[in-house]
């Protein structure tokens, strides 16, 4: 098995999607195949993120299979506290419910966090 990342974004928010495929690609052409279909489909996606379009095309036309929450197996909360490791309930999602992950980075010094 052979992993790719895509990503998305800035220095301050981005996005990310692990591939996954059986045979290996040369990364200049990964790249290069990433580029022709971003070029494609810029201004006319309807996923949520560009690099969802992309992957959506890499694992209908090129082999890839994108690694989503959905075909999570299983999830595990690991933690130094043995109160706070648990099994994620995968098959019992909040009705609604939506994640997103957002890297802040915060200054321990900064009197608006006392």
């Amino acid at each position: 098995m052979h992993f790719y990342e895509l990503h998305e974004g800035d220095d301050d928010v981005f996005a990310d999607l692990l591939l996954v495929r059986e045979e290996e690609m040369d990364p200049e052409e990964f790249f290069d195949l990433v580029q022709s279909i971003r070029r494609r489909v810029v201004d006319s996606f309807e996923q949520g993120t560009l690099i969802e379009a992309i992957a959506e095309e890499l694992e209908a036309q090129h082999g890839f299979t994108v690694i989503t929450d959905d075909r999570l197996t299983a999830a595990v909360n690991v933690s130094r506290d043995d109160d706070d490791n648990f099994l994620a309930d995968l098959d019992a999602p909040e009705e609604g419910t939506d994640y997103a992950t957002i890297l802040a980075e915060l200054r321990a010094d900064d009197p608006r966090l006392n």
